[in-house]
Formats: structure tokens, C-alpha cells, sequence
């Protein structure tokens, strides 16, 4: 697929115990229907050519005589197909009978991983017929050439070389020293588990949580297959439970017995970018005695995955409730801190009637709660100008009457008249210089009140307008502490809005009005009473610019990748061409405007992604766009 995803699947085929040949054509069939749906990696569960509960059957000589017959045909069946296979099969080696993956791949058996660690505790006796293997990669003859046998064993796409497979078997999971720790850290980015783990009330949970878990601590994709319907129920029942996850993320999980094959894609380039950020992921790490092999796979197939157009906010429900209450405590702890640190009274607050300065305020707010301070030591202050709407000014007003703190209106266009005067600056002239001065301004007026109340101006950008540069150096974009620093513009509402649902009453409704409200910096004149300067117009739409941050700066991705899950994300609602448009737009700005973030004030990071120089994220001011805007423009 494009831009590394890998289509995986994992299969839970109707099994007969001890049953191999119809076994045998079920999985072939099971693998037509997988490539026909374009996976390139394909898992079956443990023991799944005979059954993981043929018990003593395993001693008999005719069953594993069947088993190597099948995986044979197993194999032919791949011949012409391009992806790797993954079948659970024993097999006898010097005398000793081992639990096995074998990989298929191109018509051959590419290699056999024995299983490293045994259950034989409650219902599992696996030690009474197989033996652990923990030497040291070898070989074995099997259909007419040597075959490699060991646990470290790679298998790696030739034309994607972060395409790259490890497979290990159930219990080896569930021990605390899992080998896909080692596999990992040798180069395999996605893990592969051949399983047959029965089912008991609550064990899918924690099944799923070691899946989830594994993934997360390896950064690699993981697929689990799970043995079904079809093993014996003398004394188990396996219900296929299938999970894909990528990086601790559930991307695919089947339902509890239901045979069949689960699919979704992993982004092997998305995780090699993660460990090469992670500059400890390889430190100290064995890749030692590890056999690499290669295989051919390709597909062609559509993505299935979805993408949230707001990477940045969960989901509707709890888990956005519980998210915002989070992030809302952890501005909070840092600016209370701060407040504790400097020994500062008052804290003063900027309050236009928008989205950012509401946020500062219901922010500064809790951390005055959480010292005990009188709400009446933050000094809000509005401060109209040119551009100010009556509607903006009301509820700048309204909002610092219900959160008891101390308002201040402060006219500031005749000082700025004054300023156009002394400089020179026709008022009529309404460029960068008329609407920057009221910016300015408007700070000075803040820094100057903290300075006569011994207070600390508390900062109201947020993350998006420090990826855009909106923001007037040495105005807004100045401050002594930056609550909102790594809050982007669509978290910024909905922090808004359960901190509304918090609060409740007149403050809900005041909070509710300013959330309806466009946003717009104020800096033109109004036109019929109403906002004339309209942001999202000017720099484009805000949730397409912090899709376009989390993706290109988070995660690393091309401007190409970039664009093509945009695509998919914003399906309906943008045309490419206004994609591609603001796309070249946010890369344009993010480059130019690096120097202001150079100097950013001290603000505390929430979340995944922060532009602060003293953590996250250090670029040259002077870096060029180029190479991103060239692949756009190819497009």
C-alpha cells in the first residue's frame, strides 16, 4: 500500500480436530480470500493445521505426517500471491517435538519459529508433548532444501525495508520478558502471535490489555491470531479473539466466536519514525544472532482505516470529559506554580470576547481556587479598540462579572491614535502597522498593570496560532506565563465547553455565546456592527491546520502522506484543491514564522505536540520550505 501502510489480517479458519487435510483446504481458502482483499500479512493461530487440543494425537506419528504434507500445500498456495503467511503447525526436530510458526511466502517454507515459552499450569499441559526451544538459530531440511529454525528470525520486504516481521506464540506473551521485545529492538516492526487462548469470563479484557500493552512498549504493530470454533470443548472453548494493534492502539478487534479474518493496515513508516524519535528505544539493544530473510509483498488494496478530522480531541463521551478535565488540571498545576514561584499577587488577564482569553480566564481561575486566593486578585482587563463588536465587548464584560474577578475596561484607541501620530502612521493606511499597534498596545497596558500590582500577565495563544505565526511579535504573542502554549484551537473549545458545563448558570450561557462567536483577532474596523476580520478566512480552517500540525509535526509525515489522509479524513467536506491550498499554506507559515516561537514564553506542555524551544520542538528560524512545498506542488 502507500506511504507504508501494511494490510494485515488475521485468520481464525473453521478447524476439525485432527482433521488436517480439511483443515489444510480451509486455511488455503481462508489465504485466496485474504489476497483477494490485498493483505500482505496474513496469521493463523497456533497448532491451527491438526488443532491445538489434539492432546496425546500429537505422539502419533500419522498426525504429523499429515501436518507436514499440509504445510507443504500451505505453501504452494502462496507461490503467486505477494504477501507472508503465518501457520501454526509441529514439527519434529532430532527427535524432540516442537510448537511452531511457519512463514510461507512465494510457494516455499521461508523459516519455522518454535514457541519459546510452554504453558503447563491449570488447563494448559503443553510440556507433556512439546519441549521450549532456547538455542540458538539452526536449520532443517524440509521439502528438499534447509530451512531456518530459531526464534530470531526477521523477515523482511524487499521493496520496504521498515516492512519488517517477527512472529512469536501465544504464551510467549504472557511471560514477563516477551522475544518481541527482542524482535523489536532487532528491527521488526510489526509482531505476529499465533494463538490458541481459551476463553473465560474476564480474560478478554486482559488479553486485549497485554496486546495493547506489548504493542505500546515494543512501538511496533501486533497481530493476534486466535484459535475458534472448531477446537475441542472437552474441557475449553475458544471464542477468535482477533486484535491489530499499532503503538497501544486497537485498530481492528473481532467479535467473540465468530470464525473468520480480521483486517486493518499498520503504518510501519509511522512507527520507524516513532523509534528513531525515541533516541533510548535502541540503547543497549542485542541484534545479535538474528537471521534476516527476505520476501516479496505488495498490494494494491484501498485503506480501510479511519481518521478522526480532530486527532487532537477523543471521541464524544467519557473519555473527551475525562480528557479535558485532565488537560484543564494540568494548565492549572502550571501556572498555580508559577503564581507559588514568583510570589506574584495578581494575576493579569487580557479578555477580548474570544475563545483563547476565555480559556486563560477560566484557567487562572481554578489556579486561584487551588492556592485559596480571592478570585478578585485576577485583574481582567478588556481593552477596546478599532476593530472591538459590542458583542465581543458584552461578553468580555459579562464573563468577568460571573467568575468574580476584577474587571477593567480600558480604552486603548486614543493611545494608539497618539502612537500612529508619533510615528507617522496615517490611521487610514490599514496595514500591518494599524493592526499590530493595537496588539502592542494592548500588552504594554497588561505588562504595565502587573508591574504596578506586582502580578503576572497571563497569556492567551494557543498552539494553533504559534504553528501559523498568527500572532503580533512582541503583542499577544508576549507574555509572562502561556497557559494555552500546547492547547490547539479545536481543543481550545471543548475545554471551553465542559469547564461551561462545570460551571453552569449565567457562566454556561456567557461561555456559550463566546464558543457561537467567529473568531477574529479585531484589528479592522467592524462593518454593520459585525466582525469584519474573519481568521479562518484569512489563514484558512483551523481544523485542517491542526490535522496538518499533529500529522506533520507529530508524526513526522511528508506533505504527499499529509495530504492523502486528509483526504480520506475530510472526505465530503474539502475538495483537494482547498486541501491542497491551506496544506501549502500551513507549511509556508510554519517555516516563516519559526522566529517567534524561538522566543516563546514559558508555557506548560498538555499534550503530544508543543512548539516550545526549550522542549519539543527546535528548527532554525531561517530553514527552507522548499522541499515541502516542491512535493505539494507535484501533487
Amino acid at each position: 500500500m502507500k506511504y507504508g501502510f501494511v494490510k494485515v489480517a488475521a485468520a481464525t479458519p473453521q478447524i476439525r480436530v485432527a482433521d488436517v487435510r480439511q483443515n489444510c483446504k480451509n486455511i488455503c481458502r481462508m489465504l485466496a480470500d485474504a489476497e483477494k482483499a490485498g493483505a500482505e500479512v496474513v496469521v493463523f493461530p497456533e497448532l491451527c493445521v491438526c488443532g491445538y487440543t489434539c492432546g496425546d494425537l500429537f505422539g502419533q506419528d500419522v498426525l504429523l505426517r499429515a501436518c507436514l504434507t499440509a504445510l507443504r500445500k500451505i505453501a504452494e498456495c502462496t507461490e503467486e500471491k505477494h504477501l507472508l503467511a503465518f501457520v501454526g503447525v509441529p514439527f519434529e526436530m532430532n527427535g524432540v517435538l516442537y510448537n511452531c510458526a511457519a512463514a510461507v511466502s512465494g510457494g516455499k517454507v521461508l523459516a519455522l519459529i518454535p514457541k519459546r515459552h510452554l504453558p503447563n499450569y491449570a488447563e494448559f499441559y503443553e510440556k507433556r508433548n512439546f519441549q521450549p526451544y532456547i538455542g540458538e538459530n539452526t536449520s532443517v531440511a524440509f521439502g528438499g532444501t534447509c530451512v531456518p529454525f530459531g526464534n530470531k528470525i526477521l523477515f523482511r520486504c524487499a521493496s520496504e525495508p521498515d516492512f519488517t516481521v517477527a512472529a512469536e506464540l501465544c504464551e510467549d506473551l504472557w511471560v514477563p520478558a516477551p522475544p518481541s521485545v527482542a524482535h523489536a529492538v532487532a528491527g521488526a516492526n510489526i509482531i505476529v502471535n499465533l494463538s490458541a487462548s481459551d476463553e473465560t469470563a474476564g480474560k478478554a479484557e486482559y488479553r486485549r490489555l497485554l496486546v495493547r500493552a506489548q504493542s505500546a512498549k515494543t512501538v511496533s504493530g501486533y497481530v493476534y491470531a486466535d484459535a475458534g470454533d472448531g477446537e475441542s470443548t472437552t474441557d475449553m472453548a475458544f471464542s477468535g479473539h482477533n486484535i491489530v494493534c499499532e503503538n497501544g492502539e486497537i485498530l481492528a478487534e473481532s467479535k467473540p466466536f465468530e470464525n473468520g479474518i480480521l483486517y486493518s493496515e499498520i503504518d510501519v513508516s509511522k512507527l520507524a519514525f516513532e523509534r528513531r524519535r525515541i533516541n533510548t528505544f535502541y540503547d543497549g539493544a542485542d541484534r545479535e544472532g538474528y537471521t534476516c530473510i527476505e520476501f516479496k509483498a505488495s498490494s494494491q488494496a484501498e485503506l480501510t482505516r479511519t481518521f478522526s478530522p480532530l486527532p487532537f480531541v477523543p471521541a464524544e463521551g467519557a473519555a473527551l470529559g475525562e480528557r479535558s478535565e485532565l488537560i484543564l488540571s494540568v494548565q492549572t498545576a502550571g501556572l498555580k506554580k508559577r503564581l507559588e514561584h514568583t510570589g506574584a499577587k495578581c494575576a493579569v488577564v487580557g479578555i477580548s470576547g474570544g475563545l483563547d482569553s476565555a480559556l486563560a480566564l477560566l484557567v487562572t481561575v481554578r489556579a486561584f481556587k487551588a492556592l485559596c486566593r480571592d478570585a478578585k486578585s485576577i485583574i481582567a482587563v478588556t481593552m477596546p479598540c478599532f476593530g472591538t463588536t459590542q458583542k465581543t465587548l458584552n461578553n468580555s464584560l459579562r464573563l468577568m462579572k460571573e467568575l468574580g474577578v476584577t474587571s477593567r475596561r480600558i480604552s486603548i484607541a486614543g493611545a494608539v491614535r497618539k502612537h500612529f501620530k508619533d510615528i507617522g502612521h496615517d490611521e487610514n493606511v490599514r496595514n500591518a502597522a494599524y493592526e499590530n499597534a493595537q496588539a502592542r498596545m494592548r500588552t504594554l497596558v497588561l505588562m504595565d498593570i502587573a508591574n504596578d500590582v506586582n502580578g503576572l500577565v497571563i497569556g492567551t495563544g494557543d498552539l494553533s496560532e504559534l504553528a501559523l505565526g498568527w500572532a503580533t511579535y512582541n503583542g499577544d504573542h508576549m507574555s509572562m506565563y502561556g497557559v494555552n502554549a500546547s492547547v490547539p484551537k479545536t481543543l481550545v473549545k471543548h475545554l471551553i465547553r465542559h469547564e461551561a458545563a462545570r460551571l453552569g448558570g449565567r457562566a454556561q450561557k456567557v461561555l456559550e455565546d463566546i464558543l457561537a462567536t467567529e473568531i477574529s483577532p479585531e484589528l479592522l474596523p467592524p462593518e454593520d456592527g459585525k466582525i469584519a476580520q474573519k481568521t479562518e478566512e484569512l489563514v484558512g480552517p483551523y481544523e485542517l491546520h491542526d490535522f496538518y500540525l499533529y500529522y506533520a509535526v507529530r508524526w513526522g509525515f511528508s506533505p504527499a502522506k499529509v495530504f492523502w489522509l486528509a483526504r480520506h479524513a475530510f472526505a465530503g467536506r474539502y475538495d483537494d484543491e482547498t486541501l491542497k491550498k491551506w496544506l501549502l499554506n500551513f507549511y509556508k507559515r510554519f517555516f516563516s514564522q519559526q522566529f517567534k516561537r524561538s522566543c516563546l514564553p514559558d508555557g506548560v506542555k498538555v499534550g503530544s505536540v508543543s512548539l516550545s524551544p526549550r522542549g519539543d520542538w527546535r528548527m532554525p528560524s531561517d530553514a527552507v520550505v522548499s522541499l515541502w512545498t516542491d512535493e505539494l506542488k507535484k501533487l
